[in-house]
């Protein structure tokens, strides 16, 4: 990605990018504004929360998120990669996870982690509007979209298997969506 649409996502943009899993709908994560018109873009009730991808663990550090028992043992587990925990965040960020946890991944993918570390974490949802399937390139999602969105990064065809969701509390763990990587 080039350094024009790494700053249009600095200053609020969105944009489709391809992930480690499926074509996302981006925006920074800490931008509220960019958020909510990433979800009216696509359709989507504030109410269901983004992912958050982050470049490093030490982003958690930003969401005071920190990770221990289950969360630490999935997380050294599985990242980098496929698999979204949803971990309880800042008071003060509750925009990003309506007060239901909010979902954190940690990218299989050298590229994204160095956008990443350019842009700042990103909140993302899969490329389509809602309750149709992911597009499976940029040009599957330029159908969905159009001029809504800022930029589309082209990567070819992706697989469209989301990452698998797995919510944390204390020591209860479970999982809301089985994706790519399957856990018991």
């Amino acid at each position: 990605m080039d350094q024009v649409k790494i700053d249009i996502i600095k200053n609020g943009g969105v944009g489709v990018i391809p992930t480690d899993t499926v074509y996302g709908l981006v925006c920074v994560a800490f931008n509220e504004e960019a958020l909510k018109r990433m979800f009216e873009i696509k359709g989507r009730a504030e109410n269901k929360p983004p992912v958050v991808l982050i470049a490093d663990v030490s982003d958690l550090q930003k969401f005071g998120v920190e990770l221990s028992g289950r969360s630490k043992i999935l997380a050294e587990k599985f990242w980098p990669g496929p698999v979204s925990l949803i971990m309880p965040i800042k008071e003060e960020l509750n925009y990003l996870d309506q007060g239901l946890g909010l979902a954190i991944r940690l990218p299989d993918d050298d590229l994204l982690r160095k956008i990443l570390r350019l842009t700042g974490p990103l909140a993302t949802t899969s490329a389509n509007l809602q309750n149709q399937p992911p597009a499976r390139n940029a040009e599957e999602a330029r159908k969905y979209f159009g001029r809504r969105v800022d930029f589309y990064e082209e990567a070819g065809d992706l697989c469209q298997v989301a990452s698998t969701l797995v919510k944390i509390k204390g020591n209860n763990v479970e999982v809301l969506r089985q994706g790519k990587v399957k856990i018991d």
